[in-house]
């Protein structure tokens, strides 16, 4: 019977000095160099309940997961955008009415790409990461959702530019009136550290699927922004509330029940804000940190992940900006619900699965609904499931973007299918 020491160790500070240790030499040695780059995107004004300015999704995210987060401290996207970025991949994104404009989160995903590719083409990276003994990559296994040390690089990179694409909802009130403004302004201010060390994990992942964010800015006399007293209390508040309800869940899972600490992530796996490696297994007392924020001292010298990493996707933002224009088109309307399926409609894309914990969680939600899942490719974003009808597909999708997912049908699919039902945005 496995046993809870039988188990890779969970250590968040060690874990990190070993990501800290392969970045050290140098991360994105040889970033590639973009041709002018044309993207066109579709733009759907979301769906507000009566009498408020969140969606249905919005709402029950946050009654579920944010107390005591109030209503009126969300601020919510008015659109979402979706679009097929330069490697072929259908993503989406949010805007807000007056802000700085769907080439915000086009241009983040582009230079999310970009950072990708010099993850993929650093062979030092790769011979550093083949180095590792197996007690580090069995540290990384036990602390970590992502094990690989490229894919964890990768969700960071990601995580960079879902903070800087999430923030420009409140771009209106901040002293920044151009993208390029804007990224080095919130570079400047340290709210990517902000958001490292102030959120949890969860909260920026799903508030950025369902266009919301739960955050003020306070304009400094410098030309710097600051989070709100309010803000910083409301974040701390939430924080706390979700590593309280992780401890009781473990609690009951391990004493209760009478499982293992893994046996208990597990079985409780599903319930996204309550049960995850980096709440629970925490001991008592202590908070979670982002491995890219430890700062570590190597080879005599004070060093952490996250400022490299921030430098170097607000300087790849700027020149992508550069590079890119981007054009509205009109919006495809989704298929019907009639009886048939083609073998090719069995696939779709998931634009905002960002890591395995999503991989996991979409998942979940297709086999709750008796649907097989043959594939999921957290790269391309490609899922091939089993659905049984049109109808089925039509709900399956529904229930996903009620978890604040938003799939994508492929391009030939939406081509060979009537028309008949309406974009949703939640």
């Amino acid at each position: 019977m496995t046993t809870d020491q039988a188990q890779p160790r969970y250590d968040r500070r060690a874990a990190s000095r070993v990501l800290a240790g392969l970045a050290r030499p140098g991360l994105f040695a040889a970033i590639p160099a973009p041709g002018d780059t044309h993207i066109e995107y579709t733009c759907t004004p979301l769906r507000f309940e009566p009498g408020s300015h969140l969606t249905l999704s919005q709402r029950l995210y946050l009654e579920r997961f944010m107390p005591p987060c109030r209503p009126d401290q969300v601020t919510s996207a008015t659109h979402r955008v979706a679009w097929t970025d330069s490697d072929g991949i259908p993503n989406t994104g949010h805007i807000r009415d007056g802000g700085l404009g769907p080439i915000v989160p086009i241009a983040v995903r582009e230079t999310a790409l970009r950072l990708w590719g010099a993850l993929a083409a650093d062979t030092a990276l790769a011979q550093r990461i083949s180095a590792l003994r197996p007690d580090e990559s069995a540290l990384l296994a036990g602390t970590t959702t992502d094990h690989e040390p490229v894919d964890i690089f990768r969700v960071g990179i990601e995580a960079c530019g879902r903070a800087l694409a999430q923030h420009a909802l409140l771009a209106r009130s901040t002293p920044y009136r151009t993208p390029v403004e804007f990224a080095c302004g919130m570079r400047d201010s340290g709210i990517f550290g902000a958001v490292a060390t102030r959120w949890f994990w969860e909260l920026q992942a799903s508030t950025y699927r369902r266009g919301m964010i739960p955050v003020s800015f306070a304009a400094q006399s410098d030309g710097s922004v600051r989070y709100t007293a309010e803000t910083v209390a409301t974040l701390r508040a939430m924080k706390d509330a979700t590593i309280a309800d992780a401890h009781t869940v473990m609690r009951r899972a391990t004493t209760t029940e009478g499982l293992s600490a893994p046996a208990a992530i597990e079985k409780y796996h599903d319930e996204l804000d309550l049960i995850s490696r980096q709440y629970a297994l925490l001991p008592p007392g202590t908070r979670p940190a982002c491995l890219a924020a430890m700062p570590h001292r190597l080879d005599d010298d004070h060093y952490s992940l996250l400022p490299v990493v921030v430098e170097h996707f607000v300087d790849l933002f700027r020149d992508t900006l550069t590079r890119l224009t981007v054009a509205r088109i009109p919006a495809e309307s989704e298929p019907g619900t009639g009886d048939d399926l083609a073998a090719a409609d069995q696939i779709f894309y998931v634009p905002d699965m960002n890591c395995k914990h999503c991989v996991r969680t979409i998942t979940g939600v297709l086999e709750s609904m008796r649907i097989r899942v043959h594939d999921i490719d957290l790269i391309s974003k490609r899922v091939v499931a089993e659905f049984r009808s049109p109808r089925n597909r039509h709900r399956a999708f529904e229930a996903l973007r009620d978890g604040g997912y938003n799939p994508a049908l492929t391009r030939a699919a939406v081509a060979a299918t009537a028309s008949g039902g309406t974009d949703t945005a939640v």
